[in-house]
Order: C-alpha cells, then structure tokens, then sequence
C-alpha cells in the first residue's frame, strides 16, 4: 500500500465510513485513487480485445450495504440460491436466512467494495439493447453473453494486477465472475481486516439480525469473508 493511512483511518476505508480514498469516475461509480491507472490500461486492453469494459459496482459505503443487507433480511429485496430461485424468507429462520443473504450479499463493514479496489464488470457492447444487466453467474457462463469477457479476465487480468477472488464456489460466497480485486491495494487491506473490527462495527449499528449474526460471527468470517482466492 504505498501511502497506508494511519490505523484509525485505515478502519474507516476497511468498513466502508469514509470516501476519502476515491476517485468519483461518474456520480455514482467511484474507486480507488490508488488503482485508476490499472484500471485504465485494463480498460484500454479490453477495448483491443473488443470488449466496452464497465464497472456495475465499485465502491460502495457502509450505509448503502447496510440497506442492502436490512432490505433482505426484511423481505424487501428478494433473496436467490444458487440456482437464481427466490426463496420464501417467511420459511427461513434467522440462521437460514443470514447464509442465504450471504452467499450473494456482504455483511456491512466486512464488503470488499467498501475498499474501492474491488469492482464488479461488464462488458457494455455485449448486453443486448433490450436486456437489463443482471450480475448473475448464467451471464457469464458458455451459453451467456458476457462468456467471451469472462475468459478474457481469467486470461489477461493478472497482468494489470486484478484477479477473480470468488473464482470458484468455497462453500462461502458464491462464484462471481464480474468481481475483480486489484491486489497490490487488496492484499493490504485483507492482512489488516479482523473479525474483531466487524464485531465492533456490527455492535454500534441498527442492522437486522443482530442477536444471531454476532452469535454466528466466528463462522461467518471465516467462511464467507475471508475464504477468498489468494490471488
């Protein structure tokens, strides 16, 4: 991390409570200042390849995951398995309902996109003009459009330093293949992330599901935040 922010700083970028590390492409996309050239030249790589590179999702803040994750819990948003299927949350118990929000969706203050060097992609010249982005795996698999992207980033990404940390299904987070992670930023933040912090983070918050998520939190770290590829 060339310029590491001192410790308490560093906890705020770490849990999604400051911006000041981001650089605001658009209103809405921001990410991190330290990874706009990399990003860049990927961009510009992808472009040779043919393919519009574009980010769905980057930094985003812990307020804005804690509705996300609120949003489900409650039945607002709809919550999917693994084979895109909504489930019925009314079945489900607070358990069962934590592993299936999380299985897609970060915990808040423990979502790499609070790093800003995380982003989700896409390719916008492959999208059908009457077709709605998703970010779901069939649009990257053999029969989905986006397919050619997927294998582009497996090959070429590393070398703009950005790999795929949910790859593969590890029995925590789902297969993402939208998800880039650049490294050099990543693998600082990682080393410096704890389970203690997310303890204290989800403490002092209103987040549904609170009694059961800190009763189930030695789990749910090990399984669904740090079980990542390394790289």
């Amino acid at each position: 991390m060339p310029n590491r922010p001192n410790m308490s700083e560093l906890e705020l970028i770490l849990t999604g409570k400051t911006e000041r590390h981001i650089h605001w492409l658009t209103q809405n996309v921001g990410i991190h200042h330290e990874m706009l050239s990399a990003f860049e030249q990927l961009t510009l790589a992808a472009k040779a390849a043919g393919f519009e590179l574009c980010i769905a999702s980057g930094f985003r803040s812990f307020d804005r995951q804690l509705a996300i994750w609120n949003n489900k819990f409650s039945g607002i948003t709809a919550i999917k398995d693994k084979a895109n299927q909504t489930l019925a949350i009314e079945k489900l118990s607070e358990r069962e309902k934590i592993h299936a929000i999380m299985l897609f969706s970060a915990l808040p203050g423990a979502s790499r996109h609070h790093w800003g060097c995380d982003i989700d992609v896409y390719a916008k010249n492959l999208l059908p003009q009457d077709q709605a982005l998703a970010l779901e795996p069939w649009e990257y698999q053999s029969s989905g459009y986006f397919y050619p992207l997927s294998v582009w980033l497996q090959e070429h990404a590393k070398s703009f330093g950005f790999f795929l940390p949910y790859d593969k299904f590890r029995g925590g987070v789902a297969q993402e293949p939208w998800h880039l992670s650049y490294l050099p930023l990543s693998k600082e933040y990682k080393k410096f992330y704890s389970e203690k912090l997310l303890a204290e983070t989800l403490l002092s918050t209103d987040i549904q599901g609170k009694n059961e998520l800190l009763h189930l939190l030695p789990e749910l770290y090990q399984r669904y935040i740090i079980n990542t590829a390394e790289a």
